[in-house]
């Protein structure tokens, strides 16, 4: 289970508050990079989590197999993103003007990928991030989700086919999948 210790984890199931936190604080940086993917302000990152440390710390007797902590933890997560999405009810997001300098080079690559990233569907995002950013194998994405590992290879499959079109677009570049 990653660099999660199991015994942290029995210890936070049993009312171990420190072992809650330094478990939740080991997840922060995981957890921010997935919500951000969907929702993708800042501040609704922050309600995302914290609503989800809240719903954790509440239902963590609820947790069946300690193994499994990250992917529970995250499959509140993105509950929690979807029902701020849903709350957001297609408001249009005012743009963030602030004058930012222009990014170097290797910066640019790595805006460009993000964007690229941003610009999927949020079902093919998901997968995406969780098996390529998060370094979850295939079938705890599928666990996480709550679809089946097929549903998770086709879903990367087609993402990175619209990530090479993508790609290959915004660099003037003739891609083989532009035919499809």
């Amino acid at each position: 289970m990653d660099s999660l210790d199991i015994q942290e984890v029995m210890r936070a199931r049993q009312g171990d508050r420190e072992a809650f936190t330094r478990l939740m604080r080991q997840l922060e940086t995981p957890m921010y990079a997935v919500a951000k993917q969907i929702v993708q302000r800042d501040e609704d990152c922050a309600d995302a989590m914290q609503e989800t440390v809240f719903i954790a710390y509440k239902s963590m007797y609820t947790l069946r197999e300690p193994a499994y902590f990250r992917t529970w933890i995250i499959r509140i997560l993105i509950n929690e993103c979807r029902r701020l999405l849903k709350q957001r009810n297609k408001q249009v997001p005012l743009t963030d003007l602030s004058d930012k300098p222009s990014p170097s080079p290797e910066e640019d690559d790595g805006l460009e990928l993000r964007e690229a990233i941003d610009s999927l569907e949020l079902p093919m995002r998901l997968v995406v991030v969780l098996h390529y950013i998060q370094d979850l194998p295939i079938k705890e994405v599928a666990k996480t989700l709550e679809i089946s590992e097929g549903t998770v290879k086709s879903r990367l499959y087609r993402a990175r086919e619209k990530l090479l079109r993508w790609m290959a677009k915004s660099r003037g570049v003739e891609s083989q999948y532009e035919s499809r």
